[in-house]
């Protein structure tokens, strides 16, 4: 019986950067807008990393790399919103990737009254509560309970996949909105 591998041994014979990249630029993945106010100002970034946990009770995660210049803003939250943008916002998904400039100076956004900022005509928003952050490699792992949302389903999501934007046939119910909030 050959023993499983522990410590420094399980991180070896590993793919590199370069090869790992070139699975995942394949993978579709839906574009969102981490955003929260951090010493009085609104801070966000754009997230491909936003996954779905569990139903019962509402978690979602995301990834952010340690070295990002919003990871303090992260590390200091107590909540965030995830805006999941509409397929028309790849302008908004691009603003919020670029470093160096004030990601919410073009507008288009607007503040929760529990002060959080959400990304206007995005197809749905979530505000979260910050429960973990996990440090996983170079990133952090942040885990999160959803308290309220908002979402309109005639709205199609944006898609990223292989470093271009991407928009999905008409298949979604034009069913009614909806909204959520903690009890």
């Amino acid at each position: 019986m050959t023993a499983e591998p522990t410590g420094a041994d399980r991180l070896t014979g590993h793919l590199t950067g370069e090869e790992y990249k070139a699975v995942f630029r394949r993978h579709p993945a839906g574009v969102a807008v981490v955003a929260m106010t951090h010493r009085g100002r609104p801070v966000g970034f754009t997230a491909t990393s936003v996954i779905s946990v569990s139903a019962e009770p509402p978690l979602l995660a995301f990834s952010l790399a340690d070295t990002s210049s919003c990871a303090p803003a992260v590390v200091a939250a107590e909540t965030v919103t995830v805006s999941l943008l509409a397929e028309h916002q790849d302008d908004v998904s691009a603003r919020f990737a670029t470093s160096g400039v004030d990601r919410f100076a073009a507008g288009g956004w607007s503040t929760l009254p529990t002060g959080e900022p959400v990304i206007d005509g995005a197809h749905a928003w979530i505000r979260a509560r910050v429960l973990e952050r996990t440090p996983v490699g170079s990133s952090f792992l942040v885990s999160l309970l959803a308290l309220e949302a908002e979402w309109h389903p005639e709205a199609a999501p944006l898609v990223f996949q292989d470093r271009a934007y991407h928009r999905l046939a008409r298949r979604f119910s034009a069913g009614a909105g909806g909204t959520a909030s903690e009890a």
